[in-house]
């Protein structure tokens, strides 16, 4: 039988066979003992499913949601954040299954949610960095959290960054339904309506790594998404 946890860890996965054991063993090894870990997998035709559900049945700790097919990363973290409120949570956690954030972190973000209502691993304050990567990615990313602050008129400095921790009365408040987007926007997009809602945001230091093994989901797709939706966030929120 499973008992409610406190704090849920949401991962979405898509063909991350290669990550999904050590990173789930990472994330179990620094989150409270009152936890869960949620894999929400995208029909992974890699076996990435088939192994989620393997470590599921090996620790009570683990859950698996399963999604018909490639559905999108905003989506599968909309039904994992539905799925952990069902659950009770009190903080949600959602990362990347590829490394990129180091469960070693998990720690420091939950503590800052005892004091905030979001908490972001941010690469763009001080103490925050990235590495592995080149020139024109690195344009990218900061370029694409300068553009969305700039847009929404917020100083939040990582935009644009998937490491977060919620309370959960930020995800009750901000229409998990209504929420489309599937890369970058997502992101900004939970940001944002949170900061409107009056909700406190902090940001706390992260050094974003390159995936390990594996491909990048990043694509010129997710990319022009982004360029489009969030200047049309502004102006629905007026």
């Amino acid at each position: 039988m499973r008992h409610p946890a406190g704090v849920w860890l949401v991962i979405p996965t898509y063909n991350e066979v290669a990550n999904l054991e050590a990173i789930v063993s990472g994330a179990l090894e620094t989150l409270p003992e009152s936890r869960r870990v949620l894999i929400v997998d995208d029909s992974s035709p890699d076996g990435t499913g088939e192994l989620a559900d393997r470590l599921a049945k090996a620790d009570a700790s683990v859950e698996v949601l399963h999604r018909a097919g490639k559905l999108g990363l905003g989506p599968a973290y909309v039904a994992g954040f539905e799925r952990a409120l069902a659950g009770g949570a009190r903080l949600i956690t959602q990362m990347d299954a590829d490394f990129s954030h180091d469960p070693a972190d998990l720690p420091r973000l939950l503590a800052a949610a005892e004091d905030a209502d979001l908490v972001l691993g941010s690469r763009y304050v001080e103490g925050g960095g990235v590495t592995d990567w080149g020139h024109v990615r690195r344009a990218i990313s900061r370029g694409g959290s300068a553009y969305a602050r700039r847009a929404l008129g917020i100083g939040i400095r990582d935009l644009t960054g998937g490491f977060k921790v919620f309370r959960r009365e930020v995800l009750e408040a901000i229409d998990l339904p209504s929420l489309t987007a599937m890369g970058y926007a997502f992101q900004v997009e939970t940001t944002y309506r949170a900061v409107r809602a009056g909700f406190r945001v902090v940001e706390i230091p992260i050094v974003f790594q390159d995936r390990r093994v594996g491909e990048s989901k990043m694509s010129k797709r997710i990319v022009a998404e982004a360029a489009w939706r969030v200047p049309a966030m502004r102006l629905r929120g007026r």
